[in-house]
């Protein structure tokens, strides 16, 4: 990385609003809108009527022609001509101060703000002369603010409190608009004549004294300003923006491409966001909406891709160009692998993505994610709340864009499927991920035309005694164990349907107990077994009002029965035993020790099946029981040995 070079320097306060009106000083794209509320406004501008610090500001100095790297827009309210202005500085940190201050000390148009009720509302800032002179203490409370006819009404807006509609008004009351605080000559000369006007030519000295003590501040105010040199990489500067910019929401990689390559003369924002004026209705939706709308359930408000940010969606192109360099630098040179560049899905590969790769591998991605929807489905994940793993998209949409048609055959296919589950069961998604990515696009393809396993695959083991500790939607490989349920055959206690798209959400399918909570309790079962995964199944909602909170033998009993309605008529029919014997059996459950309340004999039968059924969809052997799981809550020992309950391996 190039060496970032600064000054600092002071610069008065008049100079750098003019600069703002004038297009000299203005925004990079990357930068958010204005929002300050009219109460931080006021807060800021008695800050500057004392004289007390308001902070550094901080900038970067602008590259021109060719050299420039970010698009750019003036600060808010300023004047259209502005946005013809080559900047000759950029500013980094300080556009709420600045646009706060240009827009109610400067500019001549009423301030669009915020009020305490979060609502956008009109408003002219004022100082109270009298309150100002009358010590520094007070000049928070001299400073205020009035709607956009100048008027503070009560009463339901009936009786008025406060007129300041015309400048005779202003001078009777003596309250300054704070639009002139720089531009003070004719507002002193006409209210000088007012006064006189008056009798009262002593008011001049009045006004005299305010401008001494407090309108001066305003004209002889400095403001520290850190200005970054023109040479600065774009990645300090993002990485200095975060830093400086505290308070306000952090700068992803999408918003400073979308700055950059605006200056290329590409609009990101639209890509991902959607142009409504455009003609491509592909475009005018956007990707964002597209993905999210992609493969959704009638009635579903979103699919599952609902939930993928921008900067998912550049991961997944940087993997595909970075791989590309790095084929092209192993043919070029064999043999030399410290040479080769990395394959990257960081933060530092999506600020290095140059445009025109981008634009090479978009529709590819965009497809890859498709798939991904479509293959979610496969394995029965329709909700976005299901994911295990948010973030294994990224691979699995580059894996998809990598492989194109070779995806369709079925071979393939079951291979990304297991790769898919070892990387659910195995926990590997979870934080810090990017490595996995770049190896996951080298491997993945590369086993699917006859290489070794992928390392995802190999490590993508589930321990024995998590199965334990997975009591909530948290775990990754809790969502999958009831999705992999699905996937394999599991059918409806009630209905004996199996779980396909359409069953699922007509039957609002969720994870539910099979011994109810309400049972166990009453019979002493603590909830770090009931409530473990190994008691729980995908079940549909009238299902498990069937169910509620009896005894298994009960409501298997209700189940075999069916219900009546007062007529006679046929509400729930009757389920043959042995058909719903297969029923629980296609849950894995053993229904002989359901039948018989036996939550012991239940419990470690299910865990032995549910490791089973893991164990076959990622090829591994059986899973070795930890001596001390490092994850999660151990089952306490009066579980496990007083109640006879154990962890087991599967033979």
């Amino acid at each position: 990385m190039a060496r970032t070079t600064f000054e600092t320097n002071p610069v008065s306060l008049h100079t750098l609003l003019k600069n703002c009106e004038d297009g000299k000083l203005q925004l990079p794209d990357f930068q958010r809108s204005w929002v300050w509320e009219d109460e931080r406004i006021m807060s800021l501008i008695a800050s500057v009527s004392r004289g007390f610090p308001m902070g550094a500001l901080m900038s970067l100095k602008s590259k021109i022609g060719d050299g420039v790297i970010f698009a750019r827009r003036p600060i808010e309210g300023a004047p259209d001509a502005a946005v013809q202005i080559q900047p000759e500085q950029l500013l980094l940190d300080g556009q709420q101060r600045m646009t706060s201050l240009y827009q109610s000390c400067m500019r001549r148009q009423v301030v669009t703000t915020i009020n305490p009720k979060k609502k956008l509302v009109k408003r002219w800032f004022y100082l109270d002369i009298r309150k100002a002179l009358s010590s520094e203490a007070e000049r928070d409370s001299a400073i205020f603010a009035v709607p956009e006819d100048r008027r503070i009404k009560t009463n339901f807006d009936k009786d008025i409190v406060l007129d300041l509609s015309t400048p005779e008004l202003e001078y009777e009351q003596l309250m300054y608009p704070l639009n002139q605080a720089f531009n003070w000559d004719t507002w002193q000369e006409e209210f000088g004549d007012y006064w006189i006007a008056k009798g009262k030519p002593e008011m001049r000295d009045t006004f005299k004294q305010f401008k001494n003590e407090v309108l001066k501040n305003f004209a002889e105010y400095q403001v520290p300003v850190i200005a970054l040199g023109a040479e600065t990489p774009h990645e300090a500067v993002c990485l200095v923006f975060e830093k400086v910019n505290t308070g306000g929401k952090a700068l992803d990689a999408f918003e400073l491409l979308t700055a950059m390559y605006a200056a290329q003369g590409h609009k990101l924002r639209d890509d991902w966001l959607g142009a409504e004026r455009s003609e491509d209705p592909d475009l005018k939706l956007g990707m964002q909406k597209r993905l999210a709308n992609f493969g959704r359930a009638a009635g579903q408000a979103q699919g599952v891709l609902a939930n993928v940010p921008a900067t998912d969606f550049l991961q997944a192109v940087a993997l595909l160009h970075t791989k590309e360099q790095r084929l092209a630098a192993m043919k070029e040179k064999p043999g030399k692998e410290s040479e080769w560049p990395a394959v990257r899905a960081t933060r530092q590969s999506l600020l290095d993505l140059p445009l025109e790769a981008y634009k090479k591998y978009r529709d590819a991605v965009r497809l890859g994610f498709e798939r991904s929807a479509k293959f979610l489905r496969q394995q029965q994940i329709h909700r976005v709340n299901d994911l295990p793993y948010q973030s294994q998209l990224v691979p699995l949409a580059a894996i998809f864009a990598d492989i194109g048609e070779k995806a369709e055959h079925t071979t393939n296919n079951e291979k990304i499927a297991r790769w898919y589950w070892c990387g659910v069961f195995g926990e590997l998604y979870g934080s810090a991920a990017e490595t996995r990515f770049a190896k996951d696009i080298m491997e993945v393809p590369a086993w699917i035309d006859g290489g070794p396993e992928p390392v995802t695959v190999l490590d993508g083991v589930l321990r024995a005694d998590r199965l334990l500790t997975m009591r909530s939607r948290l775990s990754a490989a809790y969502k999958g164990l009831h999705a992999l349920l699905m996937r394999e055959g599991a059918r409806d206690f009630r209905s004996g349907q199996t779980y396909d798209q359409t069953v699922f959400f007509d039957e609002d399918v969720d994870i539910h107990h099979i011994f109810p909570k309400a049972w166990c309790e009453s019979q002493k079962i603590p909830a770090s077994a009931y409530d473990s995964v190994i008691n729980k199944t995908p079940l549909g909602y009238r299902t498990n009002r069937i169910i509620g909170g009896v005894a298994p033998s009960v409501y298997l009993e209700k189940l075999e029965n069916g219900k009546l309605g007062p007529s006679g008529e046929i509400i729930e029919p009757p389920i043959d035993k042995i058909a719903l014997e297969s029923y629980l059996e296609s849950h894995g459950i053993p229904a002989p020790a359901l039948y018989a309340n036996d939550f012991q004999g239940f419990f470690k039968e299910r865990q032995r099946r549910l490791l089973e059924l893991v164990t076959r969809i990622t090829g591994h052997a059986a899973p070795v029981v930890a001596q001390s799981p490092d994850e999660g809550e151990e089952l306490p020992s009066s579980i496990a040995h007083d109640s006879g309950l154990e962890i087991i391996e599967v033979d």
